[in-house]
This record gives C-alpha cells, sequence and structure tokens, in this order.
C-alpha cells in the first residue's frame, strides 16, 4: 500500500536552516530581559529559526533532488510571499516532472493554518490531484523545548483524487495488464512531527515522520532527516533525505536546497 499527502513533502523540500536571530537593540539589561520576553510571542517572525514552519516571510529557495526509484535527477522551485505577520502565499513547482502546489498560509495564536491544492504525476503514470488543510502546533511557544528541540506537532485532512494502476488482490485487477490505470479517490487525515535541533549558531538537525490515512484503505506514511547550514543572515542550505510511501507511488529521495529570505 502506498499513500500520501504530497503537500508536506513540499514544505520539507523547500526548508532551509539557520539560527535564531537574535535583537541587539536593546539598551539595558532589564530592557533586554523585557523586550526578549514581549519579542516571545508567535508573531515575531524576525526572531523565528528560519526553518521554523509557522514562519511567515517573502523568500525564494532552489532544491535539486536525485530520485532512487527512478534513478533520475531533478529540480524544483518554490517560494512565499508574506502578505502580512500573520498571512502569506505559498508555491513550488518541479519542471521536469510537471508537479505544483499553490497554497496560503494563517498565522494564529495557537500555530499556523495551510491551505494548499497541488498536482502530483509518477513513472508509471499514476497522478493524482491533492486538497488539504492542516495546522504546526510549536510547542516552544508553550515553554515546551526538550534538549533544545523545537517540536512542531502537525495534523490535517485531505482529499485526492486520480489515476493508478491496482494492487494485486484487489478488484478487478488483470495480472495479464496490471499498468491500467483505473480511477481512485480518497479522504483522509494525517498526523506526525517536524522538529528542529540547532548544533551551533551555523548548523541545525531538522528531522520529521509522520502517516496519513482514509477511506479506501488509504495508507502512507513519510520520513526523513537531514542538516541546515547557514552562511549569511538570509541565505542557507539543507541536506535532506526523505523517504515516503502511498498508494500514487513510492520514493527515496536526497534534496540540496538552498533558500533566500527578502524579509526581516
Amino acid at each position: 500500500m502506498r499513500k500520501l499527502s504530497t503537500s508536506l513533502i513540499i514544505l520539507f523540500a523547500g526548508l532551509n536552516a539557520t539560527s535564531v536571530l537574535a535583537d541587539t537593540s536593546n539598551t539595558t539589561e532589564e530592557g533586554t530581559s523585557s523586550r526578549s520576553e514581549s519579542k516571545k510571542d508567535i508573531y515575531d517572525n524576525e526572531n523565528k529559526h528560519v526553518d521554523d514552519p509557522t514562519r511567515v516571510v517573502t523568500k525564494l529557495g532552489l532544491a535539486g533532488d536525485y530520485n532512487f526509484e527512478s534513478e533520475k535527477f531533478g529540480y524544483s522551485i518554490s517560494g512565499s510571499i508574506g502578505l502580512s505577520d500573520a498571512q502569506k502565499i505559498n508555491l513550488r513547482y518541479h519542471p521536469d516532472s510537471e508537479e505544483w502546489t499553490l497554497g496560503g498560509s494563517w498565522l494564529f495564536n495557537f500555530g499556523i493554518v495551510n491551505f494548499n491544492f497541488g498536482k502530483s504525476e509518477y513513472e508509471d503514470g499514476s497522478n493524482f490531484n491533492n486538497y488539504s488543510v492542516g495546522t504546526f502546533v510549536p510547542l516552544s511557544y508553550f515553554g515546551i523545548e526538550p534538549a533544545g528541540w523545537q517540536i512542531f506537532p502537525m495534523a490535517g485532512f485531505n482529499y485526492t483524487d486520480g489515476e493508478r494502476p491496482l494492487n494485486e488482490g484487489e478488484p478487478d485487477f488483470d495480472p495479464s495488464n496490471p499498468y491500467v490505470l483505473h480511477p481512485s479517490d480518497s479522504t483522509g487525515g494525517y498526523l506526525g512531527y517536524f522538529s528542529l535541533k540547532p548544533v551551533t549558531e551555523e548548523f541545525t538537525v531538522i528531522t520529521f515522520a509522520g502517516a496519513s490515512v482514509g477511506s479506501d484503505d488509504y495508507f502512507g506514511y513519510w520520513l526523513g532527516a537531514g542538516m541546515g547550514y547557514k552562511f549569511t543572515k538570509k541565505d542557507s542550505i539543507n541536506l535532506l533525505g526523505i523517504v515516503t510511501d502511498n498508494d500514487y507511488g513510492a520514493e527515496q529521495k536526497i534534496i540540496l536546497a538552498y533558500s533566500h529570505t527578502f524579509s526581516d
């Protein structure tokens, strides 16, 4: 069985790491303390880690990837446009596979809510449209940061429709022609987490995992890990390994991604 919400992979592939920016405008020790307390809120995008999924900024990213399943190289372009301290538009395009996604994010006191829709295709001809709504909750803003890890539980709902070959044992499966595409749709939900662990001012460890379930025996999972490196205040790179498996295809990828932030 194979299944996954592509919008989740898109987010992870577009992330790039840097350390938290320090506020240097203080004039007294007391002023520093009060400013730090006042800045400790979810709308303080300036002082968030660049890979914080609740960060609302304008940025542009370019990523190269190698797919071990197809043994092919690819690349993608991604970006976000910050409309305010709480709203942004997100987009990503993978030219060689014509895979794309478009969506928006809205930041609330409890976390961020993301709305996405997109289209994906696989080597065997499988293709699907995905519509999803989900959220990330930053536990560090509630005083939970074990051993310096910033953890973001995530949850959401999705609807998927498309075409795929049937699995052996499914009704209408034809062993003489197993690659015929059949219509398929599913409604489901997902649970998972994303986490960051700054090791030094420049390096950050990244991990994530999750699973999704739905109608018609819909099931899938994703997991990955990697390292981020900040080489300027606004420029950073990530090296990530990602494994996904879902009803429409399986992928194992290595991704090298660069990101430039335009807004502070």
